[in-house]
């Protein structure tokens, strides 16, 4: 079977425990700086207390280093990953050329390289450029079809990973200016202002309004569950889940749900079997409605209606009383619920129930008939704050010789010779004791597979000591393991030619050394990103998007005057349509 990674997100060191309880083969983790999730900073302690703890499942820790740096930050950012490297993490996720350039001067440590998705990787030609590179790894960009990730995985040679499930950018990640443009809060910086997740009209230069007040750049969040097989077979190394901001319950959810599913078809790049306690499912957590987005195809991605969650269908009201309604759903107090009204997300808590009847805490637009969605589910959320859910590694006994050997699932072994004792009067019961004993693994990392005695004769030793044996082998073996785990190590990085002769403002290039990489590729440098230029030009593209408001309104192969996108300030974005790309563009006022 191939073998496959489940990475998932983690804003803490709490989280990423976690996820790795959960079935993660790799967890990814903001540090103290220069992370694309400013709000998730976590310290070199703390990373370290995380990389102890993965490494003994043999799972990976990659730190973000994803955003652009300006000049001074540079080699503050070199210093980190140097840090990085000394504590133990197995990767570091890179969007800014200048990293390229230490490392090709040899001013970093072999710590593996991923090229962000924020360096806007939806070409074979520039996932080939990042191979040709040497880099280890390249996050795709989220809007690639199965057929473009199978050409892709068919003709490079490094690891491709793809995202799998979670919040999509309406932009190709590292392409949106939008942000920056309208309050000096750039995505490339880590400090997006979400301008996606608001309010705007869809007009045409006559004034016309086609679509009003709604939002229009609001993608549903992403699920390549029933692809996962498919995916597989396209070559992809690593399934990524989006979520660094994520609370913890929503990650212990989604990561079971992906590890139970990945566990069908593949096996682990981790160790170690996950003993669950409750069920997992993804509609019973945060998302706005979901969406394969292009893997199959256009699909309807956009969720027009609120950026808030939508959560799971409960079913519709079937009668309506002066202060409770029925319905056929197992509904819990503090539930919440939420129903769409006037093209209008609204919502309400349940205060109780008396079997059908439910007693919100507001009554207002409710009525027979109207379907009801819960984006909270009290009861299941209790279940994760809760959970036991933990990981062991599977361990197989065999006593022979006078000597306990233990040998892990993948085949560490650790001996200990078993301590003299009396001539047993019932040899099968002193066996049997062994074996009782050995299975007890109690709060360790292991789970028992198997014990084989291969001695006709064994001591007799009291309960007490046959655990302080399996204690000793079991500490034994934790350390063996440890000793046995190899990074990988980071191939030489060298220049390579850049599939284009020339890059602008949209390469990011804000710094010296990421200048100077694009120029040993061939390429001509014409102008800096946007974050250090003197101004904004007018008509320069602030996004590029597969996700088309023409397509959206119906309004494909039809003749149509000159489309605007207007906010709720009056401000009137152009916008331009590459209808043979299937693209729409929206250009800086």
């Amino acid at each position: 079977m191939k073998k496959v990674e489940l990475l998932a997100p983690a804003k803490n060191l709490k989280t990423a425990m976690a996820a790795i309880n959960s079935g993660a083969d790799a967890i990814y983790i903001g540090a103290t700086d220069f992370g694309a999730r400013k709000n998730a900073p976590n310290s070199l302690e703390d990373i370290k207390t995380l990389v102890d703890y993965a490494h003994k499942f043999y799972v990976k820790i990659h730190v973000t280093i994803n955003t652009i740096l300006n000049d001074s930050e540079l080699s503050d950012a070199i210093n980190l990953i140097k840090n990085l490297y000394n504590i133990g993490v197995d990767a570091i996720i890179i969007q800014d050329f200048g990293i390229l350039n230490a490392a090709v001067q040899n001013k970093l440590p072999p710590i593996e390289i991923h090229a962000s998705t924020q360096c806007d990787n939806r070409t074979l030609e520039k996932v080939k450029f990042f191979d040709e590179t040497g880099v280890s790894r390249v996050i795709l960009a989220r809007e690639l079809s199965l057929d473009k990730i199978a050409e892709i995985c068919k003709n490079v040679s490094c690891d491709i990973e793809t995202f799998i499930h979670g919040a999509l950018c309406v932009c190709y990640s590292g392409q949106c200016y939008m942000s920056y443009a309208n309050g000096g809060r750039s995505a490339n910086r880590g400090e997006c202002a979400q301008p996606c997740r608001k309010k705007y009209s869809l007009i045409d230069e006559s004034g016309k309004v086609i679509l009003k007040d709604k939002y229009l750049l609001c993608l549903k969040d992403f699920n390549a569950s029933e692809s996962i097989e498919k995916l597989i077979n396209c070559g992809v190394k690593s399934f990524k889940i989006e979520g660094r901001l994520k609370d913890e319950n929503y990650v212990k959810n989604v990561v079971l749900f992906y590890n139970n599913l990945l566990n069908k078809y593949c096996s682990r790049t981790s160790s170690g079997k996950v003993f669950a306690d409750f069920e997992p499912d993804v509609y019973k957590t945060f998302n706005r409605g979901y969406s394969d987005y292009f893997l199959n195809n256009r699909s309807q991605c956009f969720n027009f209606l609120s950026p808030k969650s939508r959560g799971e269908k409960i079913g519709k009201i079937k009668k309506v009383g002066r202060n409770y309604f029925e319905i056929d759903a197992q509904l819990n107090p503090q539930d919440g619920i939420c129903f769409i009204s006037s093209g209008e997300i609204k919502g309400f808590l349940v205060n109780k129930t008396d079997g059908s009847k439910v007693y919100p805490n507001k009554m207002d637009g409710l009525s027979a008939g109207l379907v009801l969605y819960r984006n909270f589910d009290a009861k299941f959320d209790k279940i994760l704050t809760n959970t036991k859910t933990v990981r062991k590694i599977g361990v197989s006994f065999v006593i022979k010789n006078g000597v306990i050997t233990a040998t892990d699932e993948d085949n560490n072994i650790a001996s200990v010779k078993i301590f003299s004792g009396d001539t047993p009067k019932d040899l099968n019961k002193t066996k049997q004791m062994f074996i009782n004993q050995l299975s007890k693994t109690g709060n360790s990392d292991y789970y028992t597979v198997s014990t084989t005695i291969e001695d006709d004769i064994i001591p007799f030793l009291p309960v007490s000591n046959i655990n302080e044996l399996r204690r000793n082998i079991l500490n034994l073996l934790s350390k063996e393991r440890l000793s046995n785990f190899r990074a990988s190590s980071q191939k030489p990085i060298k220049y390579s030619k850049f599939p284009t002769a020339k890059v602008d403002y949209r390469a990011n290039i804000s710094n010296s050394e990421a200048k100077s990489f694009y120029e040993n590729c061939q390429t001509t440098v014409s102008e800096p990103a946007l974050e250090v230029s003197p101004e904004i030009s007018k008509g320069i593209e602030l996004m590029r998007t597969k996700h088309c408001l023409k397509f959206a309104a119906n309004l494909c192969n039809k003749p149509c005057k000159n489309l605007f996108l207007t906010d709720d300030k009056g401000k009137k974005y152009p916008l331009k349509f590459d209808c043979k790309n299937c693209e729409m563009v929206i250009l800086n006022p």
